[in-house]
């Protein structure tokens, strides 16, 4: 029995969770975004691998010089261990001759020879000398050979030795030594053969103190160049400076001339035992080549730089591609949404007539799909039928390139039958190559905007058909050309059809053309008016044309004609007759105050013939006494002198009275003018004195000082206060009041209300019986009176006095409790703010 096995396919690796979750990432990105990545993904690896190369040179670099660093630090710490180890033995040294200096177990010579063993041993030591402590030079050895015929000796020493006064560092070493009683060293100094030193001072001490001191003077240049080691000064410079940075030596020398270059690795010890300020610096350079410098470097660097270069000239031409599709893209879908959101029909048509394209809004102005249009010829089923040759003739025309750039009008049937207006216009279509392949079409429905178009036209007929029937002359008048823009029947009737009757009703003389510089509400700098185009001017003029001999009431407003222009438009009323009848009017008006005047005054005749009386009857009496006196000689010349200026008084007294009358019943034109309030009262208190003396009535004034002047007609408000004087003492004296009720109180004063400002108020109070309710409400009517004989014009004539002034006038009724006290009429009178002066405390006039 054969078996036959069948071999297991070959199944696949199974995928890591990083590679599934990756190639779900990879997968969901679009293909331009891939496109990027796998450009983006080489120009990261070759950017990664030059930072990697960069940072393995710049590790190695920094390995080297921080071994370097360890290098220079090590040997620096050798030669200063080099160098201490040598000044402590030779410090023990010194401190050992110096105690037998002390001890006395050595004289002069042994202290010479012991010095020369002493410093032949050691180079370095340059002087030996023993100073007492007097500063006193006792002995010394110099390793310097003078010459035998210079007369020197060994006790000549070239050391710098300590000088009382001075702060040199010899002086300042000796100090500290007998201070402290311990060896001291000195700072660095320059000695007299310009060699860089130091001294060592060894304290010389006895039982009795301090005997002086030892001194050692090293040689810088011989120390650093004996002390520090050789394999030393091979590998690194070892300097010796001060704290100021002063080489006092070096185991270098530099060239002369030449700037010594600074070390990029430098380490710093302390001179040890010294502590004299020396520092021990060694310095080391960098062995190896820079980062920059180095050519491989540099070769990596342009194989990365070159692949950059490919990679990103690769990536920029496919960034404009992607840019270019992109745009492309973009410019249909812009044009796609244009065409569906635009609610103009558009129509492409072949050469042969045959529709290629249409888009939705003609689809939904016609009510055809667009699979019913696009390629039908001619006869279109949006044709009406009875409409088939036009249509046909109007596409003949527009294949061949005839329609007219405006556009032609059509009528357009929709699939459900109906018809509308529509306007269409045509445009050749171009292929990218320059030739001709059809005609585009829009269409617009122009059913609504041609019945808007018919209804503005007869709304135009009837505004100029109103217009034309107004009785008012109507002109707009063009600001800058001074045109005639429009003119009404009533303006061509009065002044024809020429541009100078709006310049007169504008306020232009006549024969002076009308310009925008001599109004002022126009702005001459920007040619728009001061005011909104829109705003209508509130305020009226009224003008007389003398050629026609006629008043006009001009209203003027300025607006933008239909073309733009800045225009004023002027509507002027016929007020002839008004003015008339208003003249009437205030010639009945000034006629009715000449009388109201006449009629006091022949109301108060028998007041004023008895206060005429009294002047009249003494002057009779003294011409009667002067003449008996004469005739029997019993009177001298003094006395006949005053006698007769008694009776000049007395006549001055009665042509007062009548002046004052002759002149509030004169008649005369109404005239206002700057009056004082207190000489209008005077006026009026004088003329009322001689009805309120009839009546045995008193008045007390009251008049602020300093009131600011009115611009009033001074007689006619004379008229006021004293009709309303007049009125108060006849009824108290109707009233028989008792003696102590038979006052008026007149007061002037100033006020400020809300309503009407700054005002001058004059207030007439009596302590009578009051007014009636009906009498106030009916107090002001023409022709209304309470007395038997009165005519009822007073009041009424008062109202219209002073609210032809902008005043107001009110009556009041004062009451006690219940019971009415008495009643107070005031009037008021404004004053401009302008004018106004500070105000003080009314005070108070009484005249009986």
């Amino acid at each position: 029995m054969q078996t036959v096995t069948e071999a297991a396919p070959l199944s696949r690796p199974a995928r890591t969770w990083p590679q599934k979750l990756f190639g779900r990432w990879w997968r969901r990105q679009s293909a331009a975004r891939q496109d990027r990545f796998a450009t983006l993904g080489p120009l990261v690896s070759v950017m990664l691998f030059l930072a990697a190369i960069i940072l393995a040179f710049w590790y190695l670099r920094n390995e080297e010089f921080e071994r370097e660093q360890e290098t220079v630090k090590r040997d620096t710490e050798i030669a200063q261990t080099q160098i201490r180890l040598h000044l402590i033995e030779n410090q023990e040294q010194l401190v050992r001759i110096a105690r037998e200096v002390v001890t006395r177990a050595i004289d002069h010579d042994q202290f010479v020879a012991q010095a020369a063993t002493f410093t032949r041993e050691r180079p370095e030591i340059t002087n030996l000398v023993w100073v007492n402590a007097a500063r006193a030079l006792k002995a010394s050895y110099s390793a310097t050979s003078f010459p035998a015929d210079g007369g020197a000796t060994s006790d000549d020493t070239p050391a710098s030795l300590p000088t009382a006064g001075k702060n040199g560092p010899p002086e300042v070493a000796f100090r500290a030594a007998r201070t402290q009683r311990q060896p001291v060293y000195s700072s660095a100094f320059v000695d007299a053969f310009g060699n860089a030193v130091f001294q060592v001072q060894v304290p010389l001490l006895e039982r009795s103190g301090f005997a002086g001191v030892l001194i050692a003077e090293y040689s810088i240049e011989s120390l650093m160049r004996r002390q520090v080691p050789k394999e030393v000064s091979t590998r690194h410079a070892i300097t010796l400076l001060d704290d100021r940075g002063h080489v006092f030596a070096s185991t270098i020398t530099p060239m002369p001339g030449t700037k010594a270059t600074h070390p990029s690795i430098v380490y710093q010890l302390p001179l040890a035992p010294a502590a004299n300020g020396l520092i021990l610096r060694g310095q080391g350079y960098r062995t190896s080549i820079g980062l920059i410098s180095n050519t491989l470097f540099w070769m990596v660097a342009a194989l990365s730089v070159l692949t950059v270069w490919m990679l990103l000239g690769t990536w920029r031409h496919m960034r404009r591609r992607l840019q270019m599709q992109s745009a492309l893209i973009s410019e249909t879908n812009f044009r796609r949404a244009m065409e569906n959101s635009m609610l103009t029909g558009m129509r492409a048509m072949d050469t042969e007539g045959r529709i290629t394209y249409v888009n939705p809004a003609f689809c939904a102005m016609t009510g055809f799909s667009e699979a019913e249009l696009v390629g039908r010829k001619p006869p279109l089923p949006y044709w009406p039928p009875d409409r088939l040759e036009e249509n046909a003739r109007l596409l003949q025309q527009e294949l061949h390139g005839r329609s007219p750039a405006g556009g032609i009008e059509v009528k357009v049937m929709r699939k459900d039958g109906s018809l509308y207006d529509a306007r269409m216009y045509v445009s050749p279509l171009i292929d990218p190559k320059g030739v001709q392949t059809g005609w585009m079409t829009s269409m617009t429905n122009i059913t609504d905007a041609k019945r808007i178009r018919d209804q503005l036209s007869a709304s135009h007929e009837r505004f100029t058909t109103v217009l034309e029937g107004l009785d008012a002359a109507v002109s707009v008048l063009s600001v800058h050309q001074g045109e005639l823009l429009f003119a009404n029947r009533s303006y061509r009737l009065w002044f024809g059809a020429d541009s100078q009757g709006h310049a007169l009703l504008a306020g232009a003389e006549a024969g002076t053309p009308y310009l925008a510089e001599i109004d002022d509400s126009v702005d001459n700098f920007g040619g728009l008016p001061t005011q909104e185009l829109t705003e209508a001017g509130s305020d009226s003029r009224e003008v007389f044309i003398e050629p026609l001999q006629k008043w006009f009431e001009v209203r003027a407003r300025y607006l933008q004609w239909t073309d733009g222009r800045l225009a004023q438009m002027l509507i002027a009323t016929d007020i002839t007759a008004r003015r008339s009848a208003e003249a009437l009017a205030a010639s009945q008006a000034d006629k009715a105050q000449v009388t109201s005047r006449l009629v006091t005054m022949g109301e108060m005749a028998s007041s004023v013939a008895h206060e005429l009386n009294q002047p009249l009857t003494a002057i009779t009496n003294y011409c009667n006494g002067i003449i008996t006196r004469v005739n029997n000689n019993a009177i001298a010349k003094d006395d006949l002198i005053a006698a007769l200026e008694k009776t000049s008084r007395q006549a001055q007294r009665a042509g007062q009275i009548i002046h004052r009358i002759r002149a509030f019943v004169k008649r005369s034109e109404p005239q206002r003018q700057r009056a004082q309030a207190h000489s209008i009262v005077e006026d009026a208190v004088d003329l009322a004195g001689i009805e309120l003396r009839r009546r045995n009535v008193a008045i007390h004034t009251y008049v602020a000082q300093r009131l600011p002047p009115l611009l009033v007609d001074p007689i006619l408000i004379e008229q006021v206060v004293l009709n309303l004087l007049k009125n108060a003492a006849e009824a108290i004296d109707n009233a028989r009041l008792p003696p102590a009720r038979r006052n008026i109180e007149l007061r002037v004063v100033p006020r400020h209300t809300d309503e009407e400002g700054d005002v001058i108020e004059f207030s007439v109070t009596d302590m009578g019986p009051g007014l009636a309710p009906e009498v106030i409400a009916r107090m002001y009517e023409a022709f209304f009176s309470t007395k038997t004989d009165g005519l009822g014009i007073g009041l009424s004539l008062c109202r219209s006095i002073i609210e032809s002034h902008r005043g107001r006038i009110k009556a009041q009724n004062l009451y006690n409790g219940e019971t009415p006290a008495g009643c107070r009429f005031s009037f008021t009178l404004p004053v401009e703010s302008s004018r106004t002066e500070p105000l003080e405390t009314p005070k108070a006039t009484v005249t009986s």
